[in-house]
Order: C-alpha cells, then structure tokens, then sequence
C-alpha cells in the first residue's frame, strides 16, 4: 500500500491494461465516490505538497484524524491507520478539498488557524490533554513543554507533554511545533527539526 499507487490504483491498472492515467484517475475516483456513497469508505486519504514536503491527510467521517509528514513514512502510516481504524481505506481527496485548502491558506500565510472537524481517536489521556492545549497557543507564539504540561493539568509531567508532541497525530493542524525547550532552543519534532523551524518562522513573518 503506498501513497503514489495505492492498491485500488493497482486493481484499475491491472483490469485496464489500456487505459491512460487519466482515465484511471476518473475510475478511482469513481470508486472512490461509490464507496462514500455506499457507506464503504471508512479512511479517506490524499497527498499535499507543501514548503515542509508531501504530507499525507487522512479523514474519516468524523474529522481529519491524521497529517503525516514523508520521514513518518506515508505506507506505514497508511498500514496503521487501517489496522486501528479500519480497513476501508480509500485514496479520495474530496473529503480532505477543505482540510487541503486551508492548509494551502495557511502555508501562504494567509490562515493562523484552522476550522476543521478533528478525530482524535489515534491519541488517549494525558496526551490527549495535551493536544487539547496547544491549540491555545497563538499564532506567531511559542510555550515551553513545562508551561504546555501545566496547562494540561500535571507541571511535573514535563517528559510526557513532549511525548504528547512528539506522537501529535496532526502536526501543523494542531500546533506542537509552537512548543519549543525553556531554554528557547527548537528541541525535537516529527517532521524533524528544519520543518519546525520554517514552520516557526513562517509564523514569525
């Protein structure tokens, strides 16, 4: 299963030996569309490009449950999130059109928060807390992972609230890369320290 030729593109490609991509593009899509309609289509996915790399977006009904950056490696994810959430995974980016633009918004400095449904079910206890928070820290701001575990109800749970971050389920959407060390310095991030910087300074501008 990979994000460039997911396994229903295979299937359109082996029945129709003949067909141009972009034939087989409007025959996934069409699949794609079935499935919505049917029911059948438990994790939508697509791919967008952004100033950070290619990020895979994935949604399910109730909201957008994951942002992954490419060093996540988007073919495990995918893997992950069909064996805990389900295995009706589709690639069709309809479902993620608004999620995509206002990322696109964002990257163009022209959106410092988003709006979308999220699904956090990829994220449980003090973790979740601490996700729940860092959307209160401000655009253009950063709080160190002390000031982010007090917030979250435990100020000694330093280490577990860069865990929070570390394992932050939709980075950029909700922000952890505003959450640097006390002594200022970047400190770690999924998507590894040079995204967390243009991020930053994105924000900064």
């Amino acid at each position: 299963m990979t994000i460039e030729d997911p396994p229903e593109v295979r299937a359109l490609v082996e029945a129709y030996p003949e067909a141009t991509e972009a034939e087989l593009r409007r025959l996934g899509e069409r699949l794609a569309d079935s499935a919505a309609a049917q029911g059948l289509l438990d994790v939508a996915y697509r791919a967008l490009d952004t100033p950070v790399g290619t990020l895979l977006l994935a949604a399910t009904e109730t909201g957008l449950i994951r942002v992954a950056y490419a060093s996540e490696g988007h073919d495990q994810v995918l893997t992950t999130l069909a064996t805990r959430i389900s295995p009706r995974i589709l690639r069709a980016p309809k479902r993620l059109d608004t999620a995509a633009r206002q990322l696109e918004e964002y990257f163009a400095g022209r959106r410092r928060r988003f709006d979308l449904p999220l699904d956090f079910r990829l994220s449980r206890g003090f973790r979740r807390l601490v996700l729940d928070h860092l959307s209160d820290i401000a655009y253009g701001h950063t709080a160190s992972y002390a000031a982010v575990a007090a917030a979250a109800g435990n100020p000694r749970a330093v280490r577990a609230a860069a865990t929070a971050c570390a394992t932050n389920p939709l980075p950029v959407v909700v922000p952890c890369h505003r959450v640097v060390r006390a002594d200022g310095s970047v400190g770690g991030y999924v998507g590894g320290p040079a995204a967390k910087q243009t991020l930053l300074r994105l924000e900064a501008a």
